[in-house]
């Protein structure tokens, strides 16, 4: 590629990296926190290709050879970046993936009150296996997840929990058990209210354990913003 092109590639990757890391795009490609270094990786490219274009406009003229136009399908990924954003990891995933739920390093005391107790899932998850649900029993809980199926259509709960990234994403499962809608699709995101209970399982993909909860109430939910968990790992 000439310097024209180069220019051209690294501003369309630049402006790409900096308009994800203003809206909600680059959610879905890695952590929240993350986000500076997106737009600092952005301004870094722009800062490049300016660069790149202004001392090639320096340089002294010589001859040029002609590169192949194909070079320019090189911009295609990028243009597919912006125009079109991927969607979350979800059901497909977490039905071929093991449960990724580890024992946490302790519990934190939960907050005290009548009302339903908005939990994660990797939070009911944990307390439900490690701390036998010692702080969940007589609460009333309320949790958010995506639903998925297993073979013998068992439905779970589901958040995937990054480390770093979308590529090392892993769910963290809940089965669920009660009140459970008579019909669930792949991926629906619903917000239950439930207690917990001893029950368990083991997930099909990795034998890993997965806690049951007793679902009471539920309701299907617009995916949030974030569709990432972070909290067990954090």
């Amino acid at each position: 590629m000439n310097r024209l092109a180069q220019s051209a590639l690294l501003f369309l990757l630049g402006a790409t990296l900096l308009h994800a890391g203003t809206t909600d795009l680059y959610l879905r490609y890695v952590k929240e926190g993350l986000r500076p270094l997106v737009l600092l990786a952005g301004a870094v490219l722009l800062a490049t290709a300016a660069a790149t274009l202004y001392y090639d406009r320096r340089a002294p003229a010589r001859g040029h050879h002609h590169e192949p136009r194909v070079s320019w399908l090189l911009t295609l990924p990028v243009l597919a970046l912006i125009l079109v954003a991927p969607p979350a990891l979800g059901s497909y995933t977490a039905s071929h993936t093991g449960t990724a739920l580890t024992k946490p390093f302790g519990f934190p005391a939960l907050p005290a009150g009548d009302g339903p107790l908005r939990l994660a899932v990797a939070d009911y998850a944990g307390r439900a296996i490690y701390d036998k649900g010692r702080s969940l029993r007589d609460r009333d809980l309320r949790i958010t997840g995506f639903v998925t199926l297993d073979r013998d259509g068992t439905p779970y709960l589901v958040r995937m929990g990054l480390n770093c990234c979308a590529a090392d994403a892993q769910p963290v499962k809940i089965a669920l058990t009660g009140a459970v809608p008579p019909v669930l699709s792949p991926d629906t995101w619903l917000e239950i209210t439930g207690r917990y209970t001893p029950r368990r399982t083991r997930d099909p993909v990795n034998n890993g354990p997965v806690p049951y909860i007793e679902v009471i109430t539920s309701r299907p939910v617009p995916p949030p913003h974030d569709p990432y968990d972070e909290t067990w790992n954090t």
